[in-house]
């Protein structure tokens, strides 16, 4: 939590450095906490809690710039870490694209609060919070002969951050989030030992899931059983909602200034270009009250707004901060994305899966990587052999591979089943033709 008398500190800081040889500044002070509850078959076996707090300047010193850190809050103290702050940064070399953004694209404020805080949060005992991690134990321990080991866990967690920016912003935002875990291993054929998890997770108490973690968990490890290589070949890939994200990333991961400064993005120079299937648009909705995501303004205390990113497939925006923007001789947009949303479709994972005749269905993707500079990609998957319309064989040592541009223009259904507690809402996906290598 930061308190009123935090909050003056930060202003005295600012108004400090500016009068000892500083131009502009910008300034953060943040406090964040959390605490976990793990059990280890039903035993508690590690609690762990953590605070911390800091103030954390960014000076703008003769056409220098430097940023620095701390955790001592002490005037007298921060009198000394500014001033040595003030002369490091004039040993660094000039950087003319090291500028504030322009004021006029700041949040001014006013709008509704986003509701990204649970009151609640200070006066939960901590004996409920151990038995929700008992309650998914339970609902695994003894389920199963084959059952190796079972670790649940309960967590949360606060965070806040006021922002100063010398040329006229203030800005204070807060958060809460819970989740409850399970991991179970079981035994499987010869040496295999499948693992496989679940969890739940909420801004607020009361809508954080409390029953069937431990249930699920050690559904999606039992299915496993009997995995192996299938064929390799070209076959309709689905990827349900936990994996779907994780194949979107390198595409957003091309969208950064920073990456398209250096000439080091596959979707450089695409803007209002077609780069995937019609199927494909995505929006950032930052405004989407009590959303995980949702916020008024960025780092840099530029004001969000709903934007497209893919619109129909048709590339609409790039993330480019102020300093990439000036380096890049363009205009700036947002330094990164908010709340994304696929724009969905009217089935779920189990209605997409029905309409494959010759697929795998993906569940995860164990190690590979994509190429930032020219989108080809490979990842191991684990998951299911999907023949005429049904999950028959579990598959896992087997790659996909591809590009990442040829991968969502091939994109041809989009499920309606996007997790809600992600501030990345990507539903179940299915690409045709995908290159599968096995057997």
């Amino acid at each position: 939590m930061i308190t009123d008398n935090n909050k003056k500190l930060a202003q005295w800081a600012m108004d400090f450095a500016l009068k000892n040889g500083c131009q502009a500044a910008k300034l953060v002070l943040y406090a964040n906490s959390n605490s976990s509850f793990e059990l280890r078959n039903g035993k508690m076996d590690r609690l762990q809690q953590a605070s911390e707090g800091g103030l954390a300047i960014s000076l703008y010193v003769d056409g220098r710039y430097g940023s620095y850190s701390t955790n001592r809050l002490d005037k007298k103290e921060l009198e000394t870490f500014i001033k040595n702050g003030i002369e490091s940064t004039r040993y660094l070399a000039p950087d003319e694209s090291r500028v504030l953004a322009d004021p006029s694209r700041y949040y001014k404020g006013g709008k509704p609060d986003l509701k990204l805080f649970d009151n609640r949060f200070y006066d939960i005992n901590p004996d409920d919070k151990v038995e929700l991690a008992r309650v998914a134990a339970d609902e695994v321990m003894g389920k199963d002969e084959r059952i190796i080991s079972v670790d649940t866990s309960y967590s949360d967690g606060e965070s806040a951050a006021y922002r100063l920016i010398s040329n006229g912003f203030e800005g204070e935002e807060k958060s809460t989030w819970y989740s409850v875990s399970a991991s179970v291993a079981v035994r499987g054929e010869g040496e295999a030992r499948p693992s496989d998890y679940w969890y739940g997770s909420s801004l607020f108490y009361d809508q954080l899931p409390k029953t069937g973690i431990g249930s699920k968990a050690l559904e999606r490890v039992l299915r496993k059983l009997g995995q192996r290589k299938a064929k390799s070949g070209k076959y309709t890939m689905v990827l349900d909602p936990m994996t779907s994200g994780s194949l979107l990333s390198p595409m957003l991961s091309a969208l950064y200034g920073s990456s398209l400064q250096q000439k080091n993005s596959f979707l450089l120079d695409k803007l209002n270009q077609q780069v995937g299937s019609t199927k494909l648009t995505l929006k950032d909705e930052p405004h989407l009250i009590g959303a995980n995501g949702a916020r008024y303004f960025d780092s840099e205390g530029v004001a969000t707004e709903p934007r497209f990113i893919f619109d129909k497939g048709v590339l609409k925006t790039y993330f480019i901060d102020t300093y990439n923007a000036k380096k890049m001789g363009v205009a700036p947009t947002i330094s990164s994305p908010s709340l994304l949303i696929l724009e969905p479709g009217n089935k779920d994972l189990n209605g997409l899966v029905a309409d494959v005749q010759n697929g795998i269905l993906v569940t995860g993707l164990n190690g590979g990587n994509s190429n930032s500079s020219s989108g080809d990609f490979s990842y191991g998957i684990e998951g299911f052999l999907i023949e005429n319309g049904k999950l028959t064989q579990p598959v896992n040592e087997m790659n996909v591979t591809g590009n990442m541009v040829q991968l969502w223009s091939s994109l041809v259904e989009v499920g309606n089943d996007a997790m809600l507690n992600r501030s990345w809402r990507i539903p179940s996906l299915v690409f045709d033709g995908i290159s599968f290598s096995g057997l």
